[in-house]
């Protein structure tokens, strides 16, 4: 069995309108022990607003604080900009062309002057989409279709590993483990390349799980605000109280519902974790994505445990090889992607990220180490 080596990397989103030039970044980042970097494009990356020009400047500017600094960029990612957009699936075809060859291959490009992988999440499926299951798999096609595009550009450019970030709603498609496999292996297949994602440990809920009989008898008449029945007409056969239709309109719409292991990071990591070469991580309660530090006080109550992540991973590295499927990750960042607000002090937040670096290291003392070496010891 050949394991991975795993590195613990950050995400210099923290670090956007306040240490914006690599050397700056890479100096802050250096002072927090960490070796390796995921580079946001929200940090001064984007080239819709950059341009190609900025962008082999900034790759320069890049080796240089590589070399002074002793740190590496081992990954781009996607930003909030790209995440706020339907991007790849556009309802208008122009915009889905202009997001591949203006935003994606400019910055695959940068990627492979680099030498490093990238990683994003950039579109979403609009309500209209959720409400017939046709249109749905519509969506998937072409979503299919720009990933596929855009896999194959990978090798041409020399841009590293590629993968798609998952999410934990219907309309942020892979949201669920079995979507997530299947999207993976089609883009593998189509594009006659590896294709991969990223598992956020943050990403995960039970909140779109499918109701039982009793969720649904309490729905009938008068469903709740929190209740979730998937489609508009579900909603609207709930509250004429028609409980017939309403089971066989979830039956018709399986898209907009998860399983209960959809909700838990654990099994994300042992399903899938071969395949997943970034992996965000942010301490959680399990129901919220608020990308905390790892801090004393968060952990008491945080469901992320180092040890119990590295030993996940194994269990899909133990897994038998799935047909189809990308070759197995040699290489995992495990990255902090820590938020700043706006009105964060940035003293402290640096001093809880140092703690986080300090907390992982329990686990990750040394960076590129086998993954059975770290379970075993």
């Amino acid at each position: 069995m050949a394991y991975p080596k795993i590195y613990l990397a950050i995400d210099n989103c923290f670090a956007y309108k306040r240490w914006t030039r690599p050397e700056e970044w890479c100096d802050a980042i250096a002072a927090l022990g960490i070796g390796y970097i995921e580079a946001s494009s929200d940090n001064e990356l984007d080239p819709l607003y950059m341009g190609r020009e900025y962008l082999a400047d900034w790759v320069e500017a890049v080796r240089k604080a590589q070399d002074a600094s002793g740190v590496r960029v081992a990954n781009l990612y996607s930003g909030h900009g790209t995440y706020t957009t339907l991007g790849l699936t556009h309802t208008d075809p122009r915009v889905r062309r202009r997001m591949i060859d203006k935003w994606f291959k400019p910055l695959m490009e940068a990627a492979g002057h680099l030498g490093c992988g990238l990683g994003f999440f950039a579109h979403a499926f609009p309500h209209r989409v959720l409400q017939d299951a046709v249109l749905y798999r519509e969506a998937i096609g072409v979503l299919e279709q720009g990933l596929v595009e855009l896999n194959q550009y990978k090798v041409s450019c020399g841009c590293g590993d590629m993968g798609i970030e998952q999410m934990y709603s219907p309309h942020q498609y892979p949201w669920t483990i079995a979507q997530t496999r299947d999207l993976i292996r089609t883009v593998t297949e189509k594009s006659r390349s590896p294709f991969y994602f990223t598992e956020d440990v943050g990403h995960h809920q039970a909140k779109f799980q499918s109701p039982d009989m009793q969720q649904l008898q309490e729905a009938n008449g008068k469903p709740g605000r929190d209740a979730w029945l998937g489609s508009d007409r579900a909603f609207a056969l709930a509250e004429k109280g028609d409980l017939a239709g309403l089971q066989e309109e979830i039956r018709k719409t399986p898209h907009l519902f998860a399983e209960k292991k959809d909700g838990d990071c654990y099994s994300w990591l042992s399903e899938l974790g071969a395949y997943s070469p970034i992996i965000h991580l942010q301490q959680t309660d399990g129901k919220t994505s608020a990308h905390l530090p790892f801090t004393t006080e968060r952990n008491a109550w945080g469901i992320i445990d180092g040890g119990k992540i590295l030993r996940s991973l194994k269990a899909a590295y133990d897994r038998p090889e799935e047909a189809g499927m990308p070759r197995r990750c040699e290489k995992i960042y495990l990255t902090l992607e820590l938020f700043a607000g706006t009105a964060a002090i940035m003293h402290g937040f640096m001093a809880e990220a140092r703690e986080s670096v300090a907390w992982w290291r329990q686990w990750i003392p040394r960076d590129g180490m086998v993954l059975d070496e770290l379970v075993s010891g």
